[in-house]
This record gives structure tokens, sequence and C-alpha cells, in this order.
């Protein structure tokens, strides 16, 4: 027999969430089984329309309590060799594959099921559900919800159910990503020098980024509890040129930069933007109008909860963990809770974050039977 949690997985994993397509359908699914059991709902939207966070407290009004948070969107699936429908529930074994079993609808069918039973307890403190979208593509959407709750009841904690093999994690790296633009003067291959090549002025930009990343690896903070531990700067991304022999007039990277909470990257931009002014001031003695410029497309805080906080006994002895508190490279909308509304936070959920992003994602069940657990004693808090 299949448990609540699992039925209730095998529907979120048959709402294909892609963080480019709409949530609407997975949350109006959470809605109509939020709903009769009295939960208080409220909603926000992107502009368009076509994506929401949800966000929902069952039990007493006022502040305290704790929220569970988790993303609804999931990462493609176009160009990996899946065995199984990626959007349909597939056990195999101790093992229930599908796009975004791991990362992280597994933990939200958990916190589902939760609520569920925690509906029909007389809660004394409550209970929060804060469900985002768009957290893959730069913890976008959460941004919103988070506004909302500016000045509202808040909880004393939050538990952010990214995969973490339901261990305890109280740090994670920020991030930066921004795009390179290089403008340089088209002509003629057989006549290149009388043009301004853009993929040059781009070469010259990756060398200010790899120097960039060899002064943090020698002289930048290091955080030994990262599996890196400094901070990174890393190139992903290089679009230019037209054809072979045209010397091309574009090209832009995208570029990231990821920080350890204490390290602050504005130091990094400010060398970057001053290398791109001194590109620019060259590129326009010859070319007016050529040259660099650098846009920030998106950034989220880093995490770093204090070890001593009340926070991590508390949710070390949800989960039963008694092994090191761990700091992580991936990051997560917990810093945004964090940094805007002051909720104390750690990351603690089912799966492996190596699982996650694969073919043939999966999260096993043995992972959803001990969150299932963590949030009966989470309950068991709530109502004492």
């Amino acid at each position: 027999m299949r448990s609540r949690t699992v039925e209730i997985l095998d529907r979120l994993i048959a709402f294909p969430t892609v963080s480019r397509d709409s949530n609407l359908g997975l949350i109006g699914f959470v809605r109509e089984l939020l709903s009769p059991l009295g939960a208080r709902l409220s909603l926000t939207h992107d502009d368009a329309g076509g994506k929401a966070n949800l966000h929902a407290v069952i039990g007493p009004a006022g502040p305290g309590g704790v929220m569970l948070s988790g993303h609804t969107d999931v990462v493609p699936v176009e160009g990996q060799a899946w065995t199984t429908d990626p959007f349909r529930l597939t056990p195999r074994d101790d093992r229930l594959l599908g796009r975004g079993t791991c990362d992280m609808k597994g933990f939200i069918a958990c916190a589902l099921a939760a609520v569920e039973s925690a509906a029909a307890r007389p809660l004394k403190r409550p209970l929060h559900l804060a469900l985002s979208y768009d957290e893959e593509i730069g913890c976008v959407g959460v941004r919103r919800m988070i506004e909302q709750l500016v000045g509202a009841d808040l909880p004393a904690f939050c538990i952010v159910g990214e995969p973490t093999g339901l261990e305890t994690v109280v740090a994670h790296k920020g991030k930066v990503a921004g795009r390179i633009s290089c403008r340089g003067r088209e002509c003629h291959s057989a006549l290149a020098p009388e043009g301004l090549n853009a993929i040059h002025l781009a070469a010259d930009m990756v060398g200010a980024l790899r120097r960039e990343q060899d002064v943090i690896a020698r002289d930048g903070p290091r955080d030994d509890d990262y599996a890196v531990p400094f901070s990174t700067v890393h190139a992903g991304v290089i679009r230019g040129g037209t054809a072979l022999n045209i010397v091309p007039r574009d090209c832009a990277i995208d570029f990231e930069i990821r920080h350890l909470p204490a390290d602050e990257p504005r130091l990094v931009l400010d060398r970057l933007f001053a290398e791109a002014g001194r590109l620019t001031r060259e590129a326009e003695a010859r070319f007016p109008g050529a040259g660099v410029s650098i846009e920030i497309l998106n950034a989220y805080p880093g995490l770093a909860t204090d070890p001593g906080a009340e926070i991590v006994p508390f949710a070390r002895r949800l989960s039963g963990g008694e092994g090191q508190l761990r700091k992580i490279a991936f990051g997560t909308e917990g810093g945004l809770f964090t940094e805007r509304l002051g909720v104390p936070t750690v990351v603690c959920g089912p799966g492996d974050i190596r699982d996650a992003h694969q073919p043939d994602e999966y999260v096993s069940r043995a992972q959803l039977a001990a969150c299932d657990a963590m949030l009966a004693r989470l309950i068991e808090e709530l109502a004492a």
C-alpha cells in the first residue's frame, strides 16, 4: 500500500512545472487539497499571471511556529536519456523516479501530508507552508511572496526542504549572475585590422574573469567546511559572431560568482567594471560606440545561520541527526528568508542533490519515510 506522501507525490510529478512553463495546475491542486482543511491561503502571481507562489497557514493566528519552504518548478528534461516518462512517478525497487522527485517535490509531498495531519490536531503554534515558482532560474518568484509577508505574523523558524539527505545545513553560498556585452565593428575578414573583433574583446574579459578566480583562490577568504572552500568565478555561456568571413560585431558572455556568505562579490564586480571601462576607452578611440558593458541579471544572498542559534538543535531534534552540521555549495531561497524577513533558517530535506537535475532523477522511499517521521515530530512540537 502506498503512503499518503507517495500518493501526493504521484500527483505533483504529473504537473510538468519546468521553470519556463506555468505552475498554476500544481498550485490549483494544492489549493483544492488545503482549502477543506481550513488553511488560510494567499497567492502572489508573476506579471503575466501564469505562475504563482502559495503561502498557507494552518493553526492559530499570530507569530511563531515553523515554515516549510519548497519550490514547485523543475529543470528541463530535453537532451537527457530518461528510461521512464519523467512526468510520471515510476517505482523502481526502493526508488521513485520522476522529474522533481528529489528537487524538490518529494519534500513538498511530505509537507502536504504533514499539513493534512496537522489539520486534525489542536496546534498551539502555526504551521506555515511556502511554495514558490522560478527558484531554478535564480530564486526569482519567492521574492514576491516574501514582500507580501513583510509586516505579517512571521514564523519563528523556516526549514527549506532542498535535498540534503535530511542532514541539517546551516550555510550555503550566494550567487551573482551577470552578462558582459561586447560591441565591436564588423568588416570583411580579409580586412580584419580595419574592424574591431567583439569576440576578441570578450576573450579579454574572459581573461579578467580567470584572473579574478586566481586571486580569490590564492588570497581570498576560505571556509574549509565547503567542498570548494572559496568563492568561484565562472564563464558559462558565450554567444558571438555570424560567419567566419565577417569580423564579429557582437559577443556576450554570461558569468556567475558563487560567493561565500562572508565574501563581498561587489569587490570582484568593481574590478570587472573597471576592466570593461578600460577596454571601452581603448575601443572608442578608434570606433565610437564600441566597447564593453556589464549587466547584473540576478543575485541572491548566501545563508549563514549561527550554529548556536535556537533553530539548529530544534531542526536536528526533528531530523534525528547527530552528525556534523553541513554547508553546501548550491543555493536555496533560505538566504532571502533570513535577509529580508529575519527568520532563522536551515536547509533539510529528503534526497541527495547529486540525483537532482539528472536523467532518471529519483528519491528513495526510505528518505520520504524519514522525512515523514521528521515532520510528524514537528507537528508534535507545534501541538505541545
